[in-house]
């Protein structure tokens, strides 16, 4: 059984293409350029499958057309729209981190020299300078993605160490 800890997300299946099964997806990381995966992993049901994919070609920089065994019709591929697309953390070995999808740390804790800060709950990469988004109880906490920030980055554990500039969690 696959567990939602050994996933990491890589994009999301758009609309069917054509009547033969073929569906446009979105991709929100370079996994297809290093990594040889013979399926993706969905959620169906609340139950995380793996699909096998049959073929697959770019569109864009961002998406592409995927076919997976089994799936032969416009309504199969149908039920399959707005499913998000994992991989195994597996795949991650195979990655540079710089490849890796924001997406891909909603869940991390966020450390710092001063201790815990909290947990990442979305991220908000609708400006051009994406932010960290910690949930708290009275307000939330916006970190801002800055590579120099990252110090660490522990994959198994799911914490993102940081060193943040003084003051910045004051603002």
């Amino acid at each position: 059984m696959i567990n939602y800890d050994e996933i990491f997300p890589v994009g999301k299946l758009e609309k069917t293409h054509g009547l033969n099964g073929e569906i446009s997806f979105n991709f929100t990381t370079d996994v297809f350029d290093t990594a040889e995966a013979p399926f993706f992993i969905l959620e169906v049901q609340g139950i995380l499958v793996p699909f096998y994919i049959e073929s697959y070609r770019f569109k864009t920089d961002s998406t592409g057309l995927l076919k997976f065994e089994g799936i032969d019709t416009e309504e199969k591929a149908r039920e399959l729209w707005g499913h998000e697309l994992f991989l195994p953390k597996t795949y991650i070995d195979q990655m540079d981190e710089k490849e890796i999808g924001l997406e891909y740390f909603v869940g991390f804790e966020i450390h710092d020299t001063s201790g815990i800060i909290g947990i990442i709950t979305e991220v908000d990469d609708s400006t051009e300078n994406a932010l960290f988004i910690i949930g708290k109880a009275d307000e939330d906490v916006l970190i801002p993605v800055v590579d120099e920030y990252i110090t660490e980055i522990d994959h198994e554990k799911r914490i993102l160490h940081m060193q943040l500039p003084e003051g910045l969690l004051d603002l």
